[in-house]
């Protein structure tokens, strides 16, 4: 759909973006330096509400998610993970996996709420460090998942 951000992304997705994707979906690497590990996933057509899909449609959609959450957990040991799916800016079905610290930014407020302190440095690098753990640990999960 012309004008969509996610259907601009995924037309044209750049390197290292798309971490794993079949015909219906796609798992995304959102580049969000206060948060490494924030993924979306994405269902690949231009769908507004998850009540929009059949119900075997969205049950595979979830299936990506609780797959994403799962390889969160196992490689980057969060405090807890945020799932959210708003579209009010972007009408477009995706859900947020988002890890989250009792040191990050925003904790325990949502990450656009009021920043409560200033993440370590040295913490963001040791955690985006993990970054291609989960990659792999995502593809891993998904890849088992839909077999």
């Amino acid at each position: 759909m012309s004008g969509c951000d996610l259907c601009t992304l995924l037309a044209a997705p750049p390197a290292d973006v798309i971490v794993w994707q079949d015909a219906r979906l796609a798992v995304v690497a959102v580049d969000e330096p206060g948060y490494p590990g924030f993924t979306r996933v994405v269902w690949k057509a231009h769908v507004k509400e998850m009540t929009d899909l059949a119900p075997a449609e969205r049950a595979h959609v979830m299936a990506a998610v609780w797959a994403v959450e799962a390889a969160q957990r196992a490689v980057m040991a969060p405090h807890k993970i945020n799932l959210a799916s708003f579209g009010n800016m972007t009408p477009h079905v995706h859900w947020h996996v988002i890890p989250r610290y009792t040191d990050d930014a925003h904790f325990p407020n949502p990450t656009w709420g009021v920043r409560q302190r200033d993440p370590s440095t040295g913490t963001l690098l040791a955690r985006a460090a993990l970054l291609p753990r989960l990659h792999a640990a995502i593809v891993e999960h998904l890849n088992r998942t839909f077999e």
